[in-house]
């Protein structure tokens, strides 16, 4: 094949530029590869999952496979911080609650190491415990490894630091094609965008988020189970005299509770004297054709977190007139809600291809992490990181899916 040119010829090239593409190419520079980041609309944008004020971090899972990389992760982050000279995470105490013969929040806590908390006329308990009140049938437990991180911060940070060691980064630069050309030694990936330009890699690894499904099926046939939905995060107004109390300052913890509905939290950080409640889920949507319109439409995802808060933060936020902001978001959500790590795969790509996809709203925190597994399958063909880290990554196999669409069998 003809040599290309060096400013269009790369050892690895990642399409899509949210925190997984950006810690993967992250990675795959700090390697020494050349490296570059396509993203289909301006950096930072808030189109995507990647975007907004915080996420949270946390080890309390029901399934064993992901502390380990929650664990990674947390060192990862703290490495980057370090590199980067500024914070994008601010550690905090994580409290999980639900009811005791739930079987998702007993197998959290035991896998999390959380420790139950005992009720006030037994033992001393952390002064922010007192804002919540357990319903009957109900335990909580807290845990050590609990965090807020900035996140859209922390995408810059990631691809500030990808670009220092040489990355080239590319947004306004969407990507309508993937295909392999020559075979053996010398076959060489070739990306091509809509304006048509063509770039060429040795690999390739997708991570574009709600766009999953619509790029691997244009480019392979496939149909990959990795389905966008419309969620929302909602603020909440602390009644006076709380403000303080539920701070990060404060020693005010993240927080989730198990049960339907799903309710998670960061503490008032963000928004002074405003606090961060949200139900996990929300219905599906297109990602090139969302309504971005606030409205009744979303009272699903509103009135659930109300009742929540008021039988079990009572006294403490104000859910009179609903959240006082409401900023819409997307989930790329596979059936199982476990991730997709894997090769493409087939006669096409073999091990060339790499695709990072249905992080179902759980996956952030695990960016770091994520990110250098997929650089190492990338530039090695596997990853010793997860392997050492005791990651396996076959829970996060395509595959899976095969002769079974609902994935990953559960317990719980």
């Amino acid at each position: 094949m003809a040599a290309q040119p060096a400013e269009r010829s790369f050892h690895v090239i990642v399409v899509g530029a949210g925190i997984m593409g950006s810690c993967a190419a992250h990675a795959a520079a700090s390697r020494g590869a050349r490296v570059l980041l396509l993203e289909q609309f301006d950096l930072l944008h808030q189109r995507g999952s990647s975007h907004g004020e915080s996420r949270t971090i946390r080890a309390t899972y029901p399934q064993p496979r992901y502390p380990p990389m929650v664990r990674l992760s947390r060192r990862l982050w703290d490495d980057a911080q370090r590199d980067s000279g500024y914070a994008v995470l601010t550690p905090t105490p994580h409290l999980d609650l639900g009811p005791r013969d739930d079987p998702a929040f007993v197998a959290s806590v035991a896998n999390g190491g959380a420790t139950f908390l005992a009720s006030a006329a037994d033992a001393p308990r952390p002064s922010w415990a007192d804002a919540f009140r357990v319903p009957d049938g109900w335990a909580a437990a807290s845990s050590e490894l609990g965090g807020v991180m900035k996140a859209t911060k922390a995408v810059a940070m990631f691809q500030a630091l990808a670009a220092k060691m040489g990355a080239v980064v590319r947004d306004r630069t969407e990507v309508v094609d993937v295909a392999r050309k020559g075979e053996g030694t010398t076959a060489t990936i070739v990306v091509k965008t809509a304006t048509g330009e063509e770039f060429h890699g040795g690999k390739c690894i997708i991570t574009v988020g709600a766009w999953t499904s619509k790029l691997v099926k244009s480019v392979t046939g496939a149909d990959l189970p990795v389905q966008p939905l419309h969620t929302l995060i909602c603020y909440w107004k602390v009644k006076p005299g709380h403000e303080r109390e539920l701070t990060t300052e404060a020693g005010f913890p993240t927080f989730a509770s198990y049960g339907v509905p799903y309710i998670y939290s960061t503490p008032s950080m963000e928004y002074p004297g405003l606090i961060k409640i949200a139900m996990h889920g929300g219905p599906p949507c297109d990602p090139d054709g969302r309504d971005w319109a606030i409205g009744p439409g979303e009272d699903g995802l509103v009135e659930p977190v109300a009742r929540w808060i008021d039988e079990v933060m009572p006294g403490r936020v104000e859910t009179a007139g609903g959240p006082v902001v409401r900023q819409a978001c997307m989930y790329s959500m596979t059936p199982d809600e476990d991730f997709v790590i894997d090769f493409l795969g087939g006669e096409e790509f073999g091990r060339d291809v790499v695709v990072g996809a249905g992080f179902s709203g759980h996956g952030f925190k695990m960016g770091p992490a994520v990110g250098r597994i997929l650089a190492e399958m990338a530039l090695d063909g596997e990853s010793g990181t997860a392997a050492e880290a005791g990651v396996e990554l076959r829970h996060f196999s395509i595959r899976r899916f095969d002769g079974n669409p609902t994935g990953n069998a559960r317990s719980f």
